[in-house]
């Protein structure tokens, strides 16, 4: 039988013809965790990389997550390299999850450590879409390193899972879609949830978004 033939379409999206001429996508879906509960999580503090622990809540979540992926299997399993992420991955049962520095979380500079309304005293109006960040990331820095991840992953044959932040994971939902990073402020996350991404034929589409379980 012949070898598929491949070829990148304009959008980025990779994609296969068989033997008949029939459409094969390369990634079927791309499944998406935010870790679990921390300390700077339950009091609404930005959390970009310091390196927060789960706290015992947040380890239950972990676990809850894992049971929910119970029986899926996946052509990579990737997470951030900061403890909160790569700890809900392993207590959700992939100890072996292959740390990225793209999945960090966004850079949040001096803010690092503070709530929104502490910021709006200095700066009214501020959020982390529309505002400056000293000495940290912007969206559209935080959307090129993700961008260049979701190149890579659309690659793949089979499904993906991600183990990685808040406003990481809501700039990849963005940039999935195609649109803006800035965007990402309508996708909404909790920690310790499940989401999901994928194609409606062609067309990428969000499949599940900030739920408890796959079910």
């Amino acid at each position: 039988m012949p070898e598929p033939s491949r070829r990148r379409r304009p959008t980025g999206i990779l994609r296969s013809e068989d033997a008949h001429g029939r459409i094969v996508r390369a990634l079927n879906e791309l499944i998406l965790v935010r870790h679990g509960e921390t300390e700077w999580t339950r009091s609404g503090r930005h959390t970009g990389w310091s390196d927060i622990p789960l706290t015992d809540e947040g380890r239950k979540e972990a676990e809850a997550v894992g049971e929910s992926l119970r029986g899926r299997t996946f052509a990579r399993v990737l997470t951030s390299p900061l403890s909160r992420a790569s700890e809900t991955a392993r207590l959700a049962g992939f100890p072996d999850a292959e740390r990225r520095d793209e999945l960090r979380e966004w850079n949040y500079g001096a803010y690092d450590g503070r709530t929104t309304p502490e910021i709006q005293e200095e700066h009214p109006g501020w959020t982390i879409w529309s505002g400056d960040v000293p000495e940290g990331e912007s969206a559209d820095d935080v959307a090129a390193r993700v961008d260049r991840l979701l190149d890579e992953l659309r690659a793949l044959h089979g499904d993906a899972l991600v183990f990685a932040h808040g406003h990481l994971l809501r700039v990849l939902a963005a940039r999935w879609l195609g649109l803006d990073p800035r965007e990402g402020r309508h996708f909404a996350l909790d920690p310790g949830t499940v989401s999901v991404l994928g194609y409606e034929r062609e067309t990428p589409v969000v499949r599940l978004w900030n739920a408890r379980s796959l079910g």
